[in-house]
């Protein structure tokens, strides 16, 4: 029949053809293969043996290779790293349907919306245009309503003394005017009011030793997988870290080493003195699925102490937005916000210096978001975060971890943004090594590798001697300070007070000295600086820095981190 086609044929043939042309059939399996590649999934896996992540991720990929009309996404960033959620944006403002998505990352609305449907107390109000226009309208609204609800109130108020008179009222038989109260009633009692934000206050412990965490050509590989290679790194007291990679990458696997969880296949991992450790676990694994909200929290107690002070366990739970009733619901009959805030609950009443919290962004709504954007920012202790939130991190730490593959982690000064932006700028300024011939590179090599030789011994067993020497320091200045802040202080002889006051200044002098002299030998081991740097200064001066990477003026001490950067 195909070297003879009859005429019907041929017509369905080109109805067949049109259908494949109408849909881009033919590119389907392209389409198919992108998006199993950038959401990571394996063409070959069974669905049942997937988690719930990896099922979301699956939805996801079958919604956007079908080409609909209408794209209905159900917070589509969640579980998804930062790199996939930049291809995602890229993928959607290509297509050329309707878009209907709910979201709480405020930096793909950003990105993505070009109208507003928010749902407030059961109505739908839209407004046009992008996220930060609708953020001051909002507000503007729920100032009208307010001023709107007073002016309500004070006319009812007024309408109830009126009642209040009996007698006089029904004398005078306005009937109207008591039907028109009590529509005003049932108008008040109808009224929902704007849903309350979480309270968030974290209990914090005594300060940690300066050094918290120092790491040094740190290595370790799972099933032949090098996760970190040759990592090294100081967090010191009051630190805002985020760790920041593709899903799988070794994130939480790095904050395991530094607690101690796994053992690093090489290199030293030091711990400092003094932490009480919060930490928020991604799987949620610290919940009792059986177990009641309440008794998650409180173990079959009725007060939990915040602050050092006994609060109800349904008071303290309100603050996170659990209404008593579902304080005693299973936590397996939780949503995946609610479990959030209810570990966050449990999390914030354990005394802490150190905070470590893995993705603990999924599925809250912006408003707590943003209360716990500012709980961080007031925390005093340190924090370190994995978090896919590019706006969350934006607003809390001040440095930037970023897994680059092969194991290597580059550390960054800021918020995402500034990371990415010293990213470019350095793989720019590293373009034209790349031209240089292997004569002038394997010379470097060798000057490098001059610069960079070990410490003779007796100036290795100082550096060594160094931490505990610190934290000696600190304690000694810590034990001065509490002596001075006591109230019967002043109330010593004249020459007592001086000469503690005296003992004080010159602790933190020796303090400072000391910090410094771990500096300068910590920069001369890595090779970032010589014997005759001024590293060996006591005080911090400024130094001149390339023009093009913006950051002339900087201190010495930051100037240690910016070496590393670039080694690392």
């Amino acid at each position: 029949m195909m070297n003879d086609p009859s005429e019907k044929n041929l017509n369905e043939l080109a109805k067949v053809q049109e259908q494949l042309d109408h849909h881009n059939l033919w590119q389907l399996e392209n389409r198919i293969n992108e998006v199993l590649a950038q959401l990571g999934l394996d063409p070959n896996v069974a669905l049942s043996s997937l988690s719930g992540g990896w099922l979301r991720k699956a939805a996801l990929g079958r919604a956007l290779v079908s080409n609909p009309r209408v794209l209905l996404l159900d917070e589509p960033t969640n579980h998804l790293d930062i790199e996939t959620i930049d291809w995602l944006e890229g993928f959607l403002k290509t297509f050329n349907g309707t878009i209907i998505f709910i979201s709480h990352d405020r930096s793909f609305i950003r990105n993505m919306a070009t109208r507003i449907v928010d749902l407030d107390r059961g109505k739908l109000v839209t407004y046009p245009g992008n996220y930060d226009q609708y953020l001051l309208e909002k507000e503007e609204a729920l100032r009208v309503e307010e001023l709107q609800n007073a002016e309500f109130d004070r006319k009812l108020a007024q309408e109830e003394v009126w009642i209040r008179q009996g007698i006089k009222a029904r004398r005078t038989r306005n009937e109207g005017r008591v039907r028109a109260l009590k529509a005003m009633r049932r108008e008040r009692g109808e009224r929902r009011e704007v849903m309350g934000t979480a309270k968030m206050q974290v209990e914090e412990a005594s300060r940690s030793g300066k050094i918290v965490f120092e790491m040094e050509d740190v290595c370790y590989q799972v099933n032949g997988k090098q996760l970190v290679k040759d990592f090294s790194a100081q967090v010191l007291r009051g630190d805002k870290i985020a760790l920041i990679g593709p899903n799988g990458c070794g994130k939480t696997t790095l904050l395991k080493l530094m607690l101690g969880q796994l053992q690093a296949d090489s290199g030293r991992i030091h711990v400092g003195t003094k932490l009480e450790v919060a930490y928020f676990d991604q799987h949620r694994a610290e919940l009792d699925p059986d177990k009641t909200v309440m008794d998650n929290l409180a173990e079959g107690k009725q007060e939990v102490m915040v602050n050092g002070k006994p609060r109800h366990v349904l008071g303290y739970l309100q603050d996170f937005l659990f209404h008593p009733k579902r304080a005693m619901t299973p936590v397996r009959a939780l949503s995946g916000g609610e479990r959030n805030r209810l570990l966050l609950a449990r999390l914030f009443l354990k005394p802490s210096n150190l905070l470590i919290l893995d993705e603990p962004t999924n599925d809250l709504d912006v408003e707590t978001l943003e209360l716990l954007e500012e709980l961080i920012d007031s925390y005093q202790g340190t924090v370190l975060l994995v978090s896919h939130d590019r706006q969350f991190v934006d607003n809390t730490v001040t440095e930037c971890w970023i897994f680059e593959g092969g194991g290597k982690i580059g550390r960054y000064v800021g918020g995402y943004h500034d990371a990415r932006g010293q990213q470019e700028q350095y793989v720019a300024l590293k373009q034209p090594a790349v031209k240089k011939t292997e004569e002038a590179a394997a010379a470097k090599a060798e000057t490098v590798k001059r610069s960079s030789s070990k410490l003779s011994y007796k100036l290795q067993r100082e550096l060594e001697q160094l931490p505990q020497l610190l934290e000696d320091l600190e304690a000694k200045l810590e034990a001065l300070q509490t002596q001075v802040a006591d109230a019967s202080f002043f109330s010593q002889p004249h020459e007592q007070t001086q000469k503690v006051l005296a003992d004080m200044a010159a602790a933190e002098q020796e303090l400072e000295q000391a910090f410094e002299r771990w500096e300068y030998l910590e920069a001369l081991k890595n090779g970032g600086c010589s014997q005759n740097s001024r590293f060996k200064q006591r005080q911090l001066t400024t130094v001149k820095l390339p023009d093009e990477l913006g950051l002339s003026g900087m201190k010495t001490n930051t100037l240690l981190v910016i070496c590393k950067i670039a080694h690392h």
